[in-house]
């Protein structure tokens, strides 16, 4: 990373430096263990904050760069890059049928009326494309969403998202060609397992497993060291400790610790749509490489047309979140929002409850991870933490309320 004065960066110094002192907040009154932020200007790097703990018990380690963090959906953008990059050689197009691929799903069927253990199908107006999955408009949903019987289904079927640990991505495909969509692909959008089934679709293209993709096309080339599905054992005394909260209660459990973790070596699980551990350092180099348009140094991973399209919004009619999606759920606020392939993309900076700049493109993990590019101000912000759910505190806003009142 390249350090500049944040003044010769646009900002206000002093404001910016308000950051950690603000955020410490939440450290001193036990809401979370630690937290890193980063923002960077002009691919120079003006404030850059670690504070805390990797626990909120006895057993962590202070928070520093060589922190490992769980980034779940903060995944999907590297795997939309990853299905980009076969699209630039031909070996797809994005209105595919994804049964050129996988033709499990030739048969898949739409929920048309019902509960989860007595429904009625019918068929869908159209199979579900690349397109589809990459714009989250499949109909594939997620466990979690607890806003349509096809999520019950998933958890009745133990499809669990990113924690689906009795599948491998094939067998998780196959299991989710058996069950109905929510809707007809293409006439909503709605978050969903999506970006797994695109992972999969990667590894029946490239013939490497999803491990091995990311590994030779994505993280050798950008020099992310510390990005992986699981966490090797002489890495694991730099892994954070994970946190769930009760939202009605507010209490704080451990999910996930270094000494008992589902990311230890041997996990056959590589979800796509957020399996992969981090680091701010490394996550920040693939920010930069989407932020000059798909090249950092010498290593070039998509052409600066194809970030071009990638970071545009890609619901019919332009239309934002919050005219297409089924339910509330979104790692963003969904006024003035759209969807690209693999981000959000603001489309209506007066629509937005923060500050923001057309064409912003950002997405969050379930952790409370988060990150954010702005092609106005030419700014990447990164935000690390291990709480869940992400809406467990309103970092986000408030990262984005005091970074954008930081410009001069």
């Amino acid at each position: 990373m390249i350090f500049q004065d944040a003044d010769k960066l646009g900002f206000d110094a002093e404001r910016l430096a308000r950051l950690p002192d603000f955020f410490r907040s939440y450290l001193d009154k036990g809401r979370l263990s630690g937290m890193s932020i980063l923002v960077a200007r002009d691919g120079k790097v003006a404030h850059l904050s670690h504070r805390g703990s990797s626990s909120l018990e006895d057993d962590g380690f202070e928070i520093d760069d060589s922190a490992i963090f769980r980034i779940y959906s903060m995944t999907k953008p590297i795997t939309s890059v990853a299905i980009m990059t076969l699209y630039e050689q031909g070996l797809l197009q994005l209105h595919d049928p994804i049964t050129k691929f996988l033709p499990a799903f030739k048969n898949v069927k739409v929920f048309d009326s019902g509960t989860a253990r007595d429904y009625t199908v019918r068929d869908p107006e159209r199979m579900i494309t690349v397109h589809d999955l990459l714009t989250h408009q499949s109909g594939l949903s997620y466990d979690f969403l607890f806003t349509h019987p096809v999520d019950a289904i998933y958890r009745n079927m133990k499809v669990n998202g990113a924690r689906s640990e009795g599948f491998d991505l094939a067998g998780l495909t196959d299991k989710l060609a058996e069950l109905p969509l929510v809707f007809s692909p293409g006439t909503a959008w709605n978050y969903s397992v999506a970006t797994d089934v695109l992972g999969r679709i990667v590894e029946v293209i490239s013939g490497k497993t999803l491990d091995v993709f990311f590994q030779e096309n994505i993280f050798d080339p950008l020099g992310m060291e510390d990005t992986s599905f699981t966490i090797a054992d002489n890495k694991r005394h730099r892994l954070t400790h994970n946190y769930s909260r009760d939202p009605l209660k507010g209490t704080i459990e451990l999910a996930d610790s270094p000494a008992r973790t589902i990311y230890a070596p041997g996990r056959k699980f590589l979800s796509g749509g957020g399996g992969l551990l981090s680091t701010l350092g490394d996550y920040y180099k693939f920010a930069d490489m989407v932020r000059r348009g798909g090249r950092l140094g010498d290593a070039r991973i998509l052409g600066r047309k194809t970030i071009d399209q990638m970071t545009r919004n890609h619901l019919p009619d332009n239309k934002t979140l919050r005219d297409c999606a089924m339910g509330t759920f979104s790692e963003v606020h969904m006024g003035g929002t759209g969807f690209g392939l693999g981000f959000s993309v603001v489309i209506d900076p007066s629509q937005t409850p923060v500050q923001s700049s057309a064409r912003v493109h950002s997405w969050g993990g379930m952790a409370s991870t988060f990150f954010w590019i702005d092609p106005v101000e030419d700014m990447i912000v990164i935000l690390m933490t291990q709480m869940m759910p992400a809406a467990s505190y309103p970092l986000r806003p408030q990262l984005q309320q005091m970074v954008y009142a930081a410009l001069d």
